[in-house]
């Protein structure tokens, strides 16, 4: 299901363009526009889900094939080799920005832990 006030519902319909990376029948990845790495894509789900938090039970399939998804944007990106890093913020509190679950998909650089 759809929110017309959400942003990334609004890149899964086309009405806002995006710099679509990767997309699968389910899943939707993007490079983000303000990026914190050399690569930078964020992975959704097409199906508006607000968070990680409110993934409805019985989700299974749909957070695997947005796990597979995040693998499949590392490979196309090339990072399988070097690595990756791949974030679920999730809330306000979590740095959660779009209320929209979203899997961010960090690389091309060595990224430090903790960050700073």
């Amino acid at each position: 299901m759809k929110d017309p006030s959400c942003l990334f519902c609004r890149i899964v319909s086309r009405e806002i363009p995006a710099d679509i990376v990767h997309e699968t029948e389910n899943t939707i990845a993007f490079r983000d526009i303000a990026p914190q790495a050399p690569v930078h894509v964020l992975v959704i789900p097409k199906e508006h889900v607000t968070s990680l938090a409110t993934i409805p039970d019985n989700s299974e399939a749909l957070l695997g094939q947005l796990m597979a998804a995040v693998r499949d944007v590392a490979s196309i990106e090339g990072l399988e080799d070097s690595g990756f890093r791949t974030v679920l913020n999730t809330g306000p509190d979590g740095g959660q920005e779009v209320m929209h679950l979203h899997a961010h998909v960090l690389g091309g650089r060595e990224l430090m832990w903790p960050p700073g």
